[in-house]
């Protein structure tokens, strides 16, 4: 995979192993990252976000 812009993260299905991935090249390192998602849990993704921004929030007004 090549990179078109170093502000750009691409995200590839590789299908030998049907993981995603995103891509992405800071300066001159290329980090490829790893996706995993629990085929059991019952938070949604945007349930999960909606978490952490709160949980975050409340702990900058501590």
């Amino acid at each position: 995979m090549t990179m078109k812009d170093d502000n750009k993260a691409n995200i590839n299905e590789n299908k030998e192993h049907e993981t995603p991935t995103i891509t992405t090249k800071i300066g001159s390192t290329t980090y490829v990252v790893g996706l995993h998602f629990s085929k059991t849990s019952k938070e949604t993704l945007q349930d999960k976000i909606k978490r952490m921004v709160l949980e975050d929030a409340k702990r900058e007004n501590h």
